[in-house]
């Protein structure tokens, strides 16, 4: 077993260093062609393997799905186009030398090239060379390059909005670490091969060129060395050595031709799942309208005199009848479907059980028929996965594992309408259009695109519905670009958040303590029941939740609770003491790394009045509490505007009365406490509230 294993690993790194050496060896091979003189036959052999290698990459750029498929194409046309010049090189070296010998002194190869495909007429053959010289010169070759320059400069221009929307992505849970880095990757690979398609079509120009020149040096050289070194008559040295020369570029010009093309399928086609063939016969055959069109303009031109009649009706009658094949194909597709789709036959009622009770769900996702691809394992639905990220993302961050999202479709919702529902209640409802892309306005877009106008239904940003044609276009212009899969995510993913303190039940609590008490029991056994009820923490966590509040830091917040608590604490006070011991963390949630923190604040009469008012019960006289809500609205619109978080710090007494009063209509607000805020930090009011 040992050798075997010996045996294996040998053979695996044999392996690893031909693929290693078969560069420089190829290199090495190439140049040697052009100063060592080859044989007919290893001509043979050379000419034969080039026209096979420009079949095998034209058939590798069809049946790839996308460019990077084949990222080693721009290497590969550099090697063609050598190993081509190569060749003309050595096989000029051997028709100028031996040609006086006939026809096969240069190889079967040339030799068949020059008397079977142009029936040894070196006037039609000079034709058919030039001929193939301009298709590949001015047609192909010139397309290709343009539309790999204009590719390589839209993936440029693109680059940032792409990076922007994979970090969106990742900072929304949606991806994970490892597959930013390979997204990432994959965009530097776009721009990089788009890039050397722009250059390395300039091998294949140049190879055109050459293919010319060398083809008039051959003609004049070799009527030169025919009538002064061979005494040949002009016409026989120009019968002789032009049917070879043409013999001899037609065999470099036919690879360089489909060498070409294959250039020009790989960077003209649209990243898809499908290949180039796959694409054009499911979109050019799918519509049995068009074929039934194009068969009446083919049967009206049969019909005109003097027009091949036959000819004409002949394609009439196959484009009617692949019409009629396809239009009856897709008939019995949705009979089936309809016969599979049939409700069964109407059974006798069941006595009503235990089991029709349905409890509600805590978290729930419902779908419009349309949306059903999303959300279908069996169609390999994207938004399952993105889910699951969002809800591993949510427990990383907030500190308690979400609820499951039960998910199902609903025929009432129009199409493209989801809604997600929180213990049996909508609380969140877009629509989203799979196959499309949201276009959202960051606000400094540089650029107008068509589609449907809507909103981001996450945070009301305006945003536009656009095709995936114009996606490029609209990372150019400095929109973030998502699929409708991400739509959804995101949008749950922000009610996830806002709705994390309704979420937060007796067994999240419970599941929470006995995560804590495998590594500190005693700490949890001091608090629950001991200090407070399990009742208690449950309120206590769903305040600082409600206040986004991330309650990971567990161990603080009970090391807290068994200092401060007892039987009789109010959770809204323990709240507050709590909130002292994770000011740190709350500062840096919302001023991370900064010194400095740029706050709203309150005038110092308004904070009087305000403490007068929580000494007498706590209610506000309704005028002014109508103008604190007014003056707020005003500050956090200045606070959002200057890009400063809208964060408001009064009075330790002040706090709770205030994050009840102003988050009824501000739920973004945050309101702190001067007493959460850190020592090494410096408070600076940007934002008076209050003030004249």
């Amino acid at each position: 077993m040992n050798l075997m294993n010996s045996l294996g690993r040998q053979n695996l790194l044999g392996n690893a260093n031909m693929k290693l050496l078969a560069g420089p060896v190829l290199i090495i091979m190439i140049l040697s062609m052009m100063i060592l003189p080859l044989p007919p036959f290893a001509l043979d052999l050379l000419f034969t393997f080039n026209i096979a290698l420009a079949v095998m990459v034209l058939l590798v750029s069809m049946f790839t799905q996308k460019p990077l498929d084949f990222a080693a194409f721009p290497a590969v046309l550099l090697f063609t186009t050598l190993l081509r010049l190569s060749l003309n090189v050595a096989s000029t070296r051997v028709v100028l030398m031996e040609g006086n010998e006939g026809g096969d002194a240069a190889g079967k190869v040339i030799e068949a090239f020059g008397e079977f495909l142009i029936g040894g007429n070196f006037a039609v053959g000079l034709v058919v060379f030039l001929i193939l010289v301009i298709i590949n010169f001015m047609v192909i070759t010139k397309g290709a390059g343009r539309i790999a320059e204009v590719g390589a400069r839209f993936m440029l221009d693109s680059m940032p909005g792409k990076q922007m929307a994979i970090d969106a992505d990742l900072n929304a849970g949606l991806i994970g670490e490892d597959d930013a880095k390979r997204r990432r990757s994959e965009i530097t690979q776009e721009s990089e091969f788009y890039g050397s398609m722009d250059g390395a079509s300039k091998f294949v120009r140049g190879d055109a060129v050459a293919g010319l020149i060398i083809m008039v040096v051959n003609l004049i050289g070799g009527l030169l060395i025919g009538m002064l070194q061979h005494d040949m008559s002009f016409a026989d040295a120009g019968r002789t050595y032009t049917l070879l020369t043409i013999g001899d570029g037609l065999v470099a010009q036919i690879p360089a031709l489909v060498i070409s093309t294959a250039a020009g399928v790989t960077v003209s086609r649209v990243n898809t799942d499908q290949d180039v063939g796959q694409q054009m016969m499911g979109q050019l055959f799918a519509n049995p309208k068009v074929l039934i069109l194009a068969a009446g303009v083919m049967g009206l031109l049969g019909l005109v005199p003097g027009m091949p009649n036959f000819v004409f009706l002949l394609i009439t009658a196959l484009l009617a009848g692949l019409a009629w094949w396809i239009t009856h194909r897709t008939q019995e597709k949705q009979t089936e479907e309809a016969i599979n789709t049939a409700p069964p036959p109407p059974q006798e009622a069941p006595e009503a059980s235990w089991d029709d009770v349905q409890l509600v769900d805590t978290l729930g996702l419902e779908v419009g028929h349309r949306l059903i691809p999303l959300v279908d394992h069996r169609q390999n639905g994207e938004l399952l996965g993105r889910i699951k990220s969002v809800r591993k993302k949510f427990a990383q961050e907030v500190g308690f594992l979400p609820p499951v999202v039960h998910i199902r479709d609903n025929l009432e919702l129009t199409p493209n309408t989801y809604v997600i529902i929180l213990k049996g209640v909508e609380v969140g409802r877009a629509e989203a259009y799979p196959g499309k892309w949201l276009a959202i306005d960051p606000g400094q877009v540089s650029g107008h695109l068509e589609g449907t106008p809507t909103e981001d239904p996450a945070f009301g940003l305006p945003a536009i519905w656009i095709d995936s044609s114009q996606r490029e276009h609209a990372q150019v212009y400095g929109y973030t670009v998502v699929d409708a899969g991400t739509v959804v995510a995101t949008h749950l993913n922000h009610l996830l958040h806002r709705h994390s303190g309704e979420m937060l039940g007796r067994y999240e609590v419970q599941q929470l303590l006995d995560k804590m008490g495998e590594e500190n029991k005693a700490l949890v056994e001091d608090v629950v029941p001991k200090a407070i009820t399990l009742t208690t923490l449950q309120r206590l966590l769903h305040n600082l939740l409600e206040e986004e509040v991330s309650i990971r830091d567990l161990r603080t917040i009970l090391d807290t609770l068994a200092e401060h608590a007892s039987p009789q604490s109010d959770a809204h006070e323990l709240t507050a003491v709590v909130r002292m011991a994770l000011g740190r963390a709350i500062t840096q949630q919302w001023f991370p790394g900064q010194s400095e923190l740029h706050v709203m604040g309150l005038d110092a009469n308004l904070e009087q009045v305000l403490s007068q008012a929580m000494s007498g019960g706590g209610a506000l006289e309704p005028g002014l509490a109508e103008t604190l809500m007014q003056q707020t609205e005003a500050g956090v619109k200045r606070q959002e505007a200057s890009g400063e978080p809208t964060v408001l710090v009064v009075q330790h007494g002040l706090r709770a009365l205030l994050t009840r009063f102003l988050r009824r209509r501000l739920r973004h607000l945050v309101v702190m406490s001067q007493a959460e805020i850190p020592d090494d930090r410096t408070l600076r009011i940007t934002t008076l509230i209050g003030g004249r």
